[in-house]
């Protein structure tokens, strides 16, 4: 095998020297295209002649025949054939073409036409090589199927094609379609927060220190100020800030970083989409989620061959209550078991390294085991335990509960809301009580935040707060049951 690529690569350097030596600049400034392959297709209608065009992009098949080429020339938004005769390019430029390979990025003057078969061909006039492939990509075979082109994927590797996501994209247009409607899903949600009148901000991703979740950070250092640094596992604590600023609905979309293993739901840099309303509630927090999620799905569901596999979003979603469903799962009054009880029941359900977990982290493990994987059909869980959430206000009626929800879908949260604490002398009680987890050992646990507490008590509207994971909403809207499908660069081991 190695042997064989080593050939490849080398028959494709040595074209490149026969280029040059014919005079030909292999790798282009630009060309002036005039047309996508989409376009061109549309310009043509159902006529059996076109207007002229200048088209750019790969070379994805070629056929030869002695004084006449077709080629299929791949864009970002289709595939055009190209139809070379020698009389008409003159010999020269047709010489240029046996100098020529798959994955070259070539440009294409001509006119549009139909073939006898009815495809719509651009008749070259002219051809310029914009830029040498030196390495082949890994194009599939391609054969008709009662009537059907079939295209069979020469690049099946998920590990290769999550390293090398450049050739992945390059090959495989459904991949190209997956993280256009990925983007289109961003967009719609900005649009519904900006109609909304939220205003987009950006906070710091460096932090002197790091809360608004628990997780454990990266860490790193800054030389001039020889100070550490955290990488954000949140981008609330900031957030806040601002509705104290007099800004009273704000939205961040950004990255965070958690410093916690890889799986099929999880990588350490991901997407979040984080809001805050003043003067809102979680009650109406969940309102909001539901339209905008609903939003989303149909930005997804409007992209070209996405359209089957998003689920349909019909609004209320089902609510459910924390302590209810645990307890009904689990068959027994799990808050108030023992802290060996506890871990007992956390054992038997899965739980891994239960001696190393705090009362809340078990409490929230055993939840994920017995409730949370349950849920698939879109579920808001509310009013969780006052100890698994250290920045909600405690529910009205029943302080021992928050007013805090979180919405799972396909066994997975999605999102993450508050009625937001405002008090500031709770805040510091809640801050104390989580500095001594982390004191303890707790490596998810935050510390005191004396900023954030001065600014609360500068005096901070009630507010509501959704957090939601853009990597996470995308797998459930498109079927993916890997993370690393939706991430563009995804985190991997070194090759």
């Amino acid at each position: 095998m190695t042997e064989e690529l080593n050939f490849v690569l080398q028959a494709r350097r040595d074209k490149l020297a026969q280029l040059i030596a014919d005079g030909h600049e292999p790798f282009a400034y630009s060309f002036a295209r005039t047309h996508t392959a989409a376009a061109a297709l549309a310009s043509i209608g159902e006529a059996a002649e076109g207007e002229a065009v200048a088209m750019a992009g790969r070379i994805v098949a070629w056929r030869s025949h002695g004084k006449t080429t077709f080629a299929h020339l791949g864009d970002s938004t289709g595939r055009m054939q190209l139809y070379f005769k020698k009389d008409e390019i003159g010999e020269n430029l047709y010489a240029l073409l046996s100098h020529l390979d798959m994955g070259d990025i070539i440009g294409v003057n001509g006119v549009l036409f139909r073939t006898r078969t009815g495809e719509v061909t651009v008749r070259a006039e002219k051809v310029q090589l914009l830029a040498k492939s030196l390495r082949p990509l890994p194009f599939g075979k391609e054969e008709e199927i009662d009537g059907e082109i079939v295209r069979h994927s020469g690049f099946s590797d998920p590990e290769q094609r999550y390293r090398q996501r450049y050739a992945d994209l390059a090959v495989h247009s459904e991949v190209r379609a997956l993280f256009f409607a990925r983007s289109r899903m961003i967009t719609a949600m900005r649009a519904f927060l900006d109609a909304r009148e939220f205003l987009e901000v950006e906070t710091p991703v460096l932090q002197p220190l790091y809360g608004g979740a628990a997780a454990k950070p990266f860490t790193t250092v800054h030389n001039a100020l020889d100070m550490p640094l955290f990488l954000r596992i949140a981008d609330e604590l900031y957030l806040k800030r601002l509705v104290v600023g007099g800004f009273d609905r704000v939205y961040e979309i950004g990255h965070d970083f958690r410093n916690e293993g890889i799986d099929r739901t999880h990588n350490p840099e991901f997407t979040m989409l984080e809001f805050y309303q003043a003067y809102a509630d979680y009650e109406e927090m969940m309102n909001t989620v539901e339209a905008l999620l609903t939003a989303a799905a149909t930005a997804v569901r409007n992209t070209t061959g996405l359209e089957a596999q998003v689920p349909e979003l019909t609004p209320p979603f089902k609510r459910v209550e924390w302590v209810p469903a645990l307890n009904s799962a689990a068959g027994a009054d799990v808050m108030s078991l023992p802290h060996k009880d506890l871990v007992a029941l956390a054992n038997k359900v899965g739980v891994e390294k239960t001696s190393e977990l705090s009362r809340p982290k078990l409490l929230d493990e055993i939840f994920q085991a017995l409730v949370e994987s349950k849920l698939i059909e879109p579920t808001f869980v509310k009013d969780y335990p006052l100890e698994l959430s250290p920045l909600a206000k405690p529910k009205r009626g029943n302080p021992e509960l928050t007013e805090r929800f979180e919405l799972f879908a396909n066994g997975k949260e999605m999102a993450n809301a508050f009625s937001e604490l405002n008090d500031p002398l709770d805040q510091r009680r809640r801050f104390e009580a989580q500095a001594k987890l982390k004191a303890a050992g707790d490596q998810e646990a935050s510390g005191v935040d004396e900023d954030y507490l001065r600014a609360m008590e500068y005096g901070m509207p009630p507010m509501g707060g959704v957090g939601i994971g853009i990597d996470r909403l995308f797998m459930y809207l498109t079927g993916s049951q890997n993370i690393r499908d939706v991430i563009l660069f995804p985190t991997m081991r070194p090759e």
